[in-house]
């Protein structure tokens, strides 16, 4: 199987998806990279998901703003310039600070996150909170909701 470059300007970026309240664009799912995701995560304050964990890596690089990250029983605020990894099946959480962030996050060989995310904004394109409905497409996904 060969390899292709991947190659975006932000005019060719796809569409962002709605993820409860925040705009996250896959830059690069497991079929373009033949293993991880990458992906482009804005949102306001207060957004972000519920407390869950998954079967893969994931790792945050905070370009913008602050973050607020629960990672077990453990809660940090990660701001501009901050990294934090979470080895698969850690319990986390974050919600974007009081001015709203950007993260650059990336996930681990066996990633489902942008089938996750492309079903999470089918389903809810308001984006809106509805944990039911979220945790029935990540149940789909091997990424439990923890709440």
């Amino acid at each position: 199987m060969s390899r292709r470059a991947i190659i975006l300007s932000p005019a060719d970026r796809p569409r962002a998806l709605n993820i409860v309240g925040e705009r996250l664009t896959v830059l690069a799912d497991r079929s373009s990279t033949h293993g991880y995701e990458v992906f482009l995560q804005e949102g306001p304050s207060g957004s972000g998901p519920p407390p869950h964990h998954h079967d893969w890596d994931e790792a945050f690089f905070v370009l913008e703003g602050e973050v607020d990250f629960g990672v077990g029983e453990r809660e940090l605020t990660a701001t501009a310039g901050s990294f934090v990894h979470l080895p698969a099946g850690t319990r986390h959480w974050f919600r974007f600070g009081a001015a709203g962030g950007k993260m650059l996050s990336l996930t681990g060989a066996g990633s489902q996150a942008a089938a996750f995310f492309t079903g999470v904004d089918a389903a809810l394109p308001e984006g809106e909170m509805d944990v039911a409905v979220i945790g029935r497409v990540a149940s789909a996904h091997a990424l439990t909701i923890d709440v």
